[in-house]
């Protein structure tokens, strides 16, 4: 097919092309299309030779070149034959009428009669009854059937084809993919070569009414509780985010690398990637412990980025929103992972990509299957599964003081004197018997490698319009930045406060139409900053700063750097940092809230970037996402009045003044107090 397509017509030949389909929407894709002459077409031309067949594309479309008689295109698929009749002419392009194959297969819906024996065929669904979607082939020429679950239907595949339960009331239409059994197309009857099997489209509209409504008697009690909201099939996309960015914490990450420094050898890592760091670390000097981490610090984001909801950590995550989130989510959809797992694939439809992604595919690349079968692809990995990181978690840390800490590190262990009277790590030594000693010098030595200050400052500004101010700064004039960002953030968060008041209380039913606003004012000025070094610079951030916090929660950075023994930390390089700005004079808020920012902040902006906003009118979609992320929310308030000492939940205070000038204003005020 793509030889065909890519050959244009030469001499006096004419091109003809079209589609093959069964109805009106449902096109046949590897359906063999041949052109038959008629005897007196033949004996014009000159030629007996019949012209070459071809096999329509992913979107049911041939293009065939001929000589310029009167054809008759012929279709085969499924064991079945369509035919059209046109006029080709010298040198030019006829376009074909539709060429309708008939197939004799359908999709039904049956479900049980009251008396639970027989099985009825039935054209309509009804919340909460199991229906049962089959496919009716009389002729057994379906070899697979690829089912497209329905939105808001529990659904589960089986031997006699896809069980349903609808959870709501609305139109609906099941969508299946039927591949043939064998190539079933021939010339005239008889078998055809081998090739690509037929595949088509089905699809049912189907209504699902409310379930009958059941009369109770006797003493009923009335009892005022919360207005609810219909479940939205985006609530799948957030709990993968919640999934991968606790995928990816520090103590998993903790975990990973005690694998790799055979620290727990009881769980072996994959061959391949073991000799890889085995070769790295080789020698007892120089760099190569250092790479070792490094690798596997980037190994270990490959392995657990990406759009989907694992099987295995959950229940073991230390973070107490993450655990009750899905925990939550399998009690009330009376299932577990696997099950949530499902719920994300009904999302992500068929083939698996955000919607979010796919629209914007569709609207900037409208070629992009055209290349991609002729195999000039995109970057397919970043199109169907994004790495889901945001580089405001960086932002955070860094205001936390997490780079300027292992900075001052560094400096002392090259011996290099901090300015001033007095250095406060003028003491500090660190043993060469221990392994921080090596890793430090890989650290310093590949210092060329690592992203600066500056660069990150720039992306700060491009993606989010936040800046960062310090000594080792130098001044960055960025060429576009996203002047609204904070603005339209913070208005988000209040607008999630005001919901939650409303919602708190059982005789009011919450408007969610002002947090949806919201929620798509955000989402276009993220998608604003989704350029240059969108992706490539949060990854590289992410590992750099992951791999600092391990070196700062090593044993010997602790013991230099005596940190307060009882303050309750949830990471052990926590308290390195608090005790680094207590040494330097710098903020004295604990990094645990800089910390608490970075995690929940990362989160609700994830679930904003890739949600598909724009194309949401319900209101209900903008309340679940609120109920969803509530002690995210609080949290990431909390962080923040504690960090800036604004609320953003108090109208009279919530502005866009940047958090950089916040953190100054309230550095000077600590320095003053303690002059």
């Amino acid at each position: 097919m793509a030889d065909s397509m890519n050959t244009g017509p030469t001499g006096v030949r004419g091109v003809v092309i079209g589609r093959t389909q069964s109805g009106i929407e449902s096109v046949i894709a590897n359906a063999r299309v041949q052109l038959q002459l008629s005897p007196a077409s033949a004996k014009t031309s000159g030629s007996a030779a019949q012209p070459p067949s071809v096999v329509t594309d992913a979107k049911g479309r041939y293009f065939i070149q001929c000589d310029p008689v009167q054809v008759t295109v012929q279709a085969f698929a499924f064991g079945s034959q369509g035919t059209v009749t046109v006029e080709v002419p010298a040198g030019g392009v006829v376009e074909a009428p539709p060429i309708q194959v008939p197939l004799s297969f359908e999709l039904k819906l049956r479900k049980r009669g009251n008396d639970l024996e027989t099985i009825n065929t039935v054209q309509h669904a009804v919340v909460g009854e199991p229906m049962l979607a089959y496919v009716d082939d009389p002729t057994n020429l379906i070899g697979q059937t690829i089912w497209c679950p329905p939105p808001g239907a529990r659904a589960m595949e089986s031997d006699d084809g896809l069980e349903l339960r609808f959870e709501y009331a609305g139109k609906s239409k099941i969508e299946a993919t039927l591949i043939a059994a064998a190539v079933s197309y021939s010339a005239a009857g008889q078998p055809a070569a081998p090739g690509p099997l037929a595949e088509v489209n089905l699809s049912q509209p189907i209504s699902v009414s409310e379930a009958p409504v059941r009369t109770i008697g006797g003493d009923v009690r009335v009892r005022l509780q919360r207005a609810a909201s219909e479940p939205t099939l985006d609530e799948a996309l957030w709990h993968a985010i919640r999934d991968r960015t606790h995928a990816i914490s520090f103590e998993r990450y903790r975990k990973f690398l005690n694998r790799v420094l055979l620290w727990e050898e009881n769980a072996p890592m994959p061959g391949p990637i073991e000799r890889r760091l085995r070769d790295l670390g080789a020698n007892l000097h120089g760099t190569g412990a250092y790479q070792v981490l490094k690798t596997a610090t980037e190994v270990f984001l490959l392995l657990e980025c990406g759009v989907r909801i694992g099987r295995h950590h959950h229940h073991h995550d230390h973070d107490e929103f993450a655990t009750a989130s899905l925990a939550g989510a399998g009690r009330r959809s009376g299932g577990d992972c696997g099950e949530l797992a499902e719920r994300l694939s009904q999302y992500l439809g068929c083939p698996p990509q955000l919607p979010y992604i796919r629209r914007v595919v569709e609207a900037a690349f409208p070629q992009y299957e055209l290349s991609a079968a002729a195999g000039h692809r995109l970057l397919v990995d970043k199109i169907n599964e994004p790495c889901l990181l945001e580089l405001i978690w960086s932002y955070w840390h860094e205001e936390g003081m997490l780079m300027q800490t292992i900075n001052a590190i560094t400096r002392r262990f090259q011996n290099v004197r901090k300015p001033g009277d007095r250095d406060p790590l003028l003491n500090v030594e660190i043993d060469p018997l221990r392994p921080a000693n090596n890793i430090l010098w890989g650290y310093v030595q590949d210092e060329p490698n690592r992203l600066t200050v500056a660069r990150r400052a720039s992306e700060y500004a491009h993606e989010y319009g936040l800046a960062l101010y310090g000594k080792a700064l130098p001044s960055i004039q960025p060429a576009d930045t996203r002047s609204k960002f904070l603005e339209a953030f913070h208005n988000l968060l209040y607008q999630s406060s005001v919901f939650f008041k409303e919602d708190a209380q059982t005789t009011v039913i919450a408007d969610g139409y002002p947090l949806l606003n919201a929620l798509k004012d955000v989402h276009l000025i993220l998608a604003q900053g989704a350029h240059n070094e969108f992706g490539d610079l949060p990854w590289t951030a992410r590992a750099e700063m992951l791999l600092v916090q391990f070196i700062l929660g090593r044993p010997e950075i602790r013991d230099f750097l005596q940190s307060r023994a009882m303050v309750p930390y949830r990471e052990p390089w926590m308290p390195q940092v608090d005790a680094m700005k207590t040494l330097q004079g710098w903020t004295d808020v604990t990094v645990t809230h800089f910390r608490d920012l970075g995690v929940y902040g990362e989160q609700i902006l994830l679930s904003v970037r890739y949600g598909d906003w724009t194309n949401v009118d319900n209101e209900d979609s903008a309340k679940n996402w609120a109920r969803f992320h509530k002690e995210i929310l609080y949290a990431y308030w909390n962080a923040h009045r504690a960090v800036t000492g604004i609320d953003l939940t108090n109208p009279d205070t919530v502005d866009s003044t940047l958090p950089a000038i916040l953190l100054q204003r309230r550095l000077a005020v600590q320095q003053q107090r303690v002059r």
